[in-house]
């Protein structure tokens, strides 16, 4: 995370896009700016009143995927700053590529940043697409051609690709670079038109194709591709490029801080040059917009290619997108984990220009210390043996009362019926103990955890030799409400649940989708790293007030980790977000 050398002893440590954004608020860069409420041309802006938003940033994902955990970073990032220096941030779709896009993908991105925490003004008013501007955006292309900084190539793509040159080569110029502005406009109108064939043409700015940064070695602007999109339908059969629309998008809102990551930081001289351009034609009001680079969040034990996530799901190695292995926010909320959790892993992680691997239990931590704040204790027994008090009264119920959470007594007590027959967890009993072993053994006392203290007298085993019941004995004067008060101090606690009481339901367990740091690494194939453990699902025996929980209500299960309740009536289950520690450590 970078720092601020001159901030004062014990400030927040300032990254530097903060930074940058607070140098320009004192500068004054962005006070005469105007804004007309809906983007335009220069000429919407005449008369309009000074924009009251300090800055404005964007968030502009492609429909073309779930969002996944790397976006929230990206997502906090940019409506924070904003939020924070008193400016506005806007949601903008940049559905430029018809062929990969889905309106179902635009509703998920939505329901994802609310989820998150932000909304985009009233009525949406903040709400954007980049097919909103494909208008203006073709004006801009023309004015381009007409000032003789954009051409129609009409090379094979093959031959674009040996001409543009290497790293260590400059690039060729195309033999239709000389065309005339006039020649160039009726090609291009004949694209708009649909009198050629898909890859016939491509408009190219006319840059520089010298430039040691390929991205300036006329890059293509747009390209023909009959395709319906999503919201414009069959209108266009010309469609820009990313690079291009990407600026112009910026410049038409009056974004102010355009923040991305690192792998654009080579675009940004053409994202320059453009707005340059079209500014001095007259199309575009100053300041100019400018990039901001930064590093993207990657995390180990996991892929966040829009690709390999598809390949996932549509050859269903995963149930789906929202599949709580996968690295999708919609996932990542179907697993439980919290906005305020995302929150305190983006403030954890910082934001600076250097590359690194975060490794996934950095993210889990900060789940699991907003969930310890805010997640009821329940009791739930996920590999059940039954334990049998035989001393206890056939049809006798004893009520003990366990709090909602040991460090907020505000929250009250519930009660847990204690009867003769039990769940007990399958590893609370060892016939032969190993040394330091202080749980169910026989001749040996714990405390049934909210209730009696309980002395071991003997077992059961099925002809396998499996133990399949337990007994024991208890003392009837050993409850209380403070463990040793009465008299009986044993090492060994554990939890339980009344077999005649018990909700049984299914419990799910999840684990990291891949084995390895860096899937696919030593063999190629990310897809040779998957982890065929990464989900498990038994029948489990849990405190009957779980029967009663709604869908999405989370808790802790004692000494299991933090779970969420999916689904309701006799197809309720419940999923486990994070275990109490990070396992994956203990098993490494």
């Amino acid at each position: 995370m970078a720092s601020e050398s001159n901030a004062p002893s014990g400030a927040p440590v300032k990254h530097f896009i903060q930074q940058r954004v607070e140098g320009d608020l004192a500068s004054g860069k962005y006070a005469a700016r105007r804004w007309g409420g809906k983007p335009g041309p220069l000429a919407s802006h005449a008369g309009a009143a000074p924009d009251p938003a300090k800055i404005r940033t964007r968030f502009p994902p492609e429909p073309n995927g779930y969002l996944h955990i790397g976006h929230a970073k990206s997502i906090l990032l940019n409506f924070g700053l904003a939020r924070d220096n008193g400016g506005v941030c806007h949601m903008r779709f940049d559905d430029t590529n018809p062929e990969k896009e889905e309106q179902a993908y635009v509703e998920s991105i939505l329901d994802t940043v609310r989820w998150l925490g932000f909304d985009f003004g009233p009525n949406d008013e903040r709400l954007f697409f980049a097919s909103d501007y494909f208008d203006w955006m073709y004006e801009f292309a023309e004015c381009l051609i007409e000032h003789g900084d954009a051409y129609v190539d009409s090379q094979t793509a093959e031959e674009m690709r040996a001409n543009r040159g290497t790293l260590t080569e400059h690039g060729v110029d195309s033999p239709f670079r000389t065309r005339t502005p006039a020649e160039n406009l009726a090609l291009f109108r004949e694209m708009r038109d649909g009198k050629h064939a898909d890859g016939a043409h491509v408009l190219r700015a006319k840059v520089d194709m010298k430039s040691p940064n390929i991205n300036l070695r006329d890059p293509a602007i747009y390209r023909i591709k009959r395709a319906t999109h999503h919201r414009t339908g069959d209108k266009w059969c010309i469609y820009p490029m990313y690079t291009y629309a990407h600026p112009i998008e910026d410049a038409l809102e009056n974004i102010t801080h355009s923040i991305c990551t690192l792998e654009f930081e080579d675009q940004r001289p053409f994202y320059d040059w453009l707005l340059e351009k079209l500014a001095q034609h007259g199309k575009l009001q100053r300041p100019l917009p400018q990039q901001i680079e930064f590093a993207r969040l990657k995390i180990t034990h996991t892929v966040m290619s829009k690709r390999f996530l598809l390949k996932l799901v549509e050859e269903k190695y995963v149930e789906g997108w929202d599949d709580p292995r996968m690295p999708t926010l919609a996932g990542a909320r179907r697993r439980g984990f919290t906005p305020e959790g995302f929150r305190l892993f983006a403030e954890r992680i910082g934001v600076s220009k250097a590359d690194s691997w975060i490794d996934p239990s950095v993210l889990e931590d900060c789940m699991r210390e907003h969930l310890n704040e805010t997640a009821p204790r329940r009791v739930a027994v996920l590999d059940p043996l039954k334990l049998v008090i035989t001393n206890f009264p056939n049809s006798h119920v004893e009520t003990c009362e366990a709090p909602n959470h040991p460090q907020k007594p505000e929250w009250g007590k519930r009660t847990m019926p204690l009867t003769r027959e039990v769940w007990i967890e399958r590893e609370d009993f060892a016939p032969a103990p190993p040394k330091g072993y202080f749980r169910l053994f026989p001749g040996n006392s714990v405390r049934l955890k909210y209730g009696f203290v309980v002395k071991c007298t003997g077992f059961r085993q099925n002809e396998a030799g499996d133990v399949v019941e337990v007994h024991c004995e208890y003392f009837p004067d050993s409850k209380s409400g403070t463990p040793g008060a009465d008299g009986y101090k044993v090492k060994g606690v554990i939890h339980w649940v009344s077999a005649a009481h018990a909700h049984e339901c299914e419990v799910r367990l999840t684990d990291r989708l891949f084995r390895a740091a860096h899937p696919g690494k030593d063999t190629g194939n990310y897809l040779d790293d998957l982890n065929r453990e990464s989900l498990k699902a038994l029948r489990a025996c849990l405190e009957p007030s779980l029967g009663e929980a709604a869908p999405g209500s989370r808790f802790q299960f004692e000494r299991h980790g933090y779970f969420i309740a999916e689904g309701a009536g006799g197809s309720a289950a419940f999923l486990r977000t994070v275990t109490l520690r990070d396992s994956w450590a203990a098993k490494s």
